[in-house]
């Protein structure tokens, strides 16, 4: 099986570029790396791009897309046109990047796909919060089973935890989640994350956020299930962002467990299904508010 090795960027509608670009780049510390007429685009420290805004009539994410190593995509498309799925291609349809293919999964979402061999790097500017990486999406879903059935036979993801039957968490690179699903009988994006350095840039970054006027609506603190510290606030469309740390961690998918950490309560760690409550949800207690997983 063709697996997509790490996520690229998501791309997000908005009915307000202007506000969600000035979020994106001062509050996030996001670098512009290209603008078009309708379009912006924005990048970590890690690749051309991360975020890609675009004009439109609702705040919704759009597009995801993710990574295959050079000379995987031919066989990758193939994979996707034999399950039935329509597939298109462009090429140089986006800055930074050659040829892309694109399809759509089962709630909708576009998926793109190519090869890009070497990340381009963006220096830092002591500008906001700057996160590492986009490090995971997470989406509300109306049937979770043909969405995890469509990323882990399409898209070659491994389901790395469920919480019950209605929340999975899965994987396309060593990091315990790229995409996070839901079952709440609605489809939506519920959160984006981007990944911080150290639980010293979370407070950096949770004083930042209070100084600019932005309150959390939960955390921090650590999940259960990945083990990642955690804050979650709201951006100016109203879209829940995420900033996280110290997520776990499957560096060897032969020997199945995470690496081994302090706060694991279970060694060796391996993915498995938990139970829904603070064990699952925040190790350090605070449950969200009651609507964050409506």
């Amino acid at each position: 099986m063709q697996r997509v090795r790490r996520i690229s960027h998501a791309t997000f509608t908005t009915k307000d570029l202007g506000s969600q670009t000035e979020y994106y780049e001062n509050v996030l510390g996001l670098t512009v790396t290209a603008k078009e007429k309708d379009a912006v685009y924005l990048a970590s420290t890690l690749d051309h791009h991360s975020v890609v805004l675009t004009a439109g009539d609702d705040a919704t994410c759009t597009r995801l897309a993710f990574q295959l190593a050079e000379g995987e995509l031919d066989a990758f498309r193939k994979q996707v046109e034999a399950a039935g799925i329509s597939v298109s291609e462009a090429t140089d349809s986006q800055p930074g990047i050659g040829k892309v293919i694109s399809f759509t999964d089962t709630k909708g979402t576009t998926m793109e796909v190519f090869e890009q061999p070497e990340p381009a790097p963006q220096a830092y500017t002591g500008r906001g919060i700057e996160p590492l990486k986009l490090g995971h999406v997470a989406f509300k879903t109306d049937d979770i089973q043909r969405d995890v059935k469509f990323f882990t036979e399409i898209m070659g993801f491994r389901e790395s935890d469920w919480m019950g039957d209605f929340f999975a968490f899965l994987r396309c690179s060593p990091d315990h989640h790229t995409i996070n699903l839901v079952n709440t009988g609605s489809i939506a994006m519920h959160h984006c994350a981007f990944e911080l350095r150290d639980w010293n840039h979370v407070q950096k970054a949770c004083d930042y956020l209070a100084s600019r006027g932005i309150h959390l609506i939960w955390g921090p603190g650590r999940h259960g299930i990945g083990h990642n510290i955690f804050t979650y606030h709201f951006n100016p469309d109203g879209q829940i962002i995420e900033l996280f740390t110290e997520l776990d961690q499957i560096n060897d998918e032969e020997l199945g467990y995470y690496e081994p950490r302090p706060w694991h309560s279970e060694r060796p760690l391996k993915p498995k299904t938990w139970a829904p409550g603070p064990g699952s949800a925040n190790l350090w207690g605070v449950m969200p508010p009651d609507w964050f997983l409506k």
